[in-house]
């Protein structure tokens, strides 16, 4: 589109988490009138690590905004995956450091989030707007709140997780489907990591039926401790006790087990793990979906966040390449889908059969069946993937 065009553009943002804000700066970059919507009345620190890989720190470079993201991250070479009781299985540097000659960097998620809404202009984002319906009218689209504003845009994007409105009015349901697994996650103190805080670089400890990350955030003196453990109960917050996470790292480290023991119960995150099912169209003419509205993942790849902030850039380019707003949205469709599809496959592969057959004797969730029996966008794949 032409850069008058673009600057003519309205954009609403349905979403203020890591995929909406940081379309919201890559659109605005474009020129185009830009306003971020998101339901919560305040923002809050939430959740625990993750990785940014090279290619989504290359955005941030071309964005402006690498420096606001480095200062609140901590540069890793490498990853490393051991048996539950530390033995060395595989050991290798992050994949793209050679493509794009940057790092990728362990972020708090709550530090993520404030680094990215930081950078976006005073006024953008609006809290409180908790979107009820989406009104698409062809060249352009409707938000109705349920404070009862409303906005019309030239282009609406759903960046509202999981269980996205814009998604389940216009693209189908798209229902969460539970993967058969719990995460536990806790951030803690470097003084109570028992000594395995060693350097900046993330390790995976597998044992059978849960796989424990420990992922170092040095630049805060902490580090995020995440215990991923199958289980059947599909309740999304569910109750657990301390006793619950001890059985899950029976047999592994005794530091993790010593970890684990110390625990504060209050300051773990428990949840059921939910992603879904490919989407078939993330678009009309005026609404796009980006992030987990998408194409919500496991966690196993660590290609979540990373995956949003792919989306955005992958939708600015479109904009600026494309003639119109519907032949952006396909074109932007065409590139990331493919990409994201085989993501939620792979990640989709992170148990053996024999650790599913444990939990889940004659009945296992949907997102676990054997290859044979998922449709042909969730097939068998390695459990290692460097995408």
């Amino acid at each position: 589109m032409q850069p008058s065009d673009l600057k003519n553009l309205t954009i609403a943002v349905v979403g203020a988490g890591y995929a909406g804000a940081a379309a919201a700066k890559a659109l605005s970059l474009l020129g185009a009138t830009v306003g971020v919507y998101e339901q919560a009345s305040r923002i809050r620190e939430v959740g625990a690590g993750i990785g940014l890989r090279p290619s989504t720190m290359d955005r941030f470079r071309q964005w402006g905004i690498f420096d606001a993201i480095a200062k609140v991250s901590s540069p890793s070479d490498y990853f490393e995956i051991l048996t539950a009781t530390a033995g060395p299985m595989l050991k290798e540097a992050w994949p793209e450091i050679g493509t794009f000659g940057e790092k990728t960097h362990l972020i708090h998620r709550g530090d993520f989030i404030e680094a990215l809404l930081g950078v976006l202009p005073d006024g953008m984002v609006h809290l409180g707007h908790k979107l009820e319906r989406v009104e698409d009218e062809g060249d352009r689209a409707t938000l109705i709140f349920a404070n009862g504003a409303s906005v019309t845009a030239d282009l609406v994007v759903g960046a509202d997780g999981i269980k996205s409105v814009v998604r389940g009015q216009l693209f189908g349901d798209g229902q969460p489907v539970f993967s058969g697994e719990h995460a536990y996650r806790a951030v803690i103190s470097v003084d109570d990591a028992h000594g395995m805080a060693v350097d900046d670089n993330l390790r995976m400890y597998i044992g059978r039926g849960t796989k424990v990350y420990f992922l170092p955030l040095r630049h805060r003196g902490q580090v995020s401790f995440d215990i991923t453990a199958l289980c059947p109960d599909a309740t999304w917050a569910p109750e657990v006790t301390k006793d619950d996470l001890l059985r899950t790292v029976e047999g592994f480290d005794e530091r993790i087990v010593d970890i684990t023991r110390g625990l504060d119960m209050d300051a773990v995150n428990c949840r059921a793990v939910y992603d879904i099912d490919p989407v078939d169209t993330w678009h009309s003419g005026s609404v796009v979906l980006v992030g987990d509205a998408a194409h919500s993942m496991l966690h196993h790849q660590g290609q979540g966040a990373n995956s949003a902030i792919l989306d955005a850039g992958a939708l600015a380019d479109a904009l600026k390449e494309a003639g119109s707003v519907k032949e952006a949205l396909a074109r932007y469709q065409a590139v990331r889908k493919p990409v994201t599809d085989e993501l939620q496959r792979i990640s989709r592969q992170g148990w053996t059969e024999d650790e599913i057959n444990d939990v889940f004797p004659g009945q296992r969730p949907a997102s676990q069946k054997p290859a044979s029996q998922q449709s042909p966008s969730q097939g068998s794949a390695s459990q290692k993937a460097k995408a």
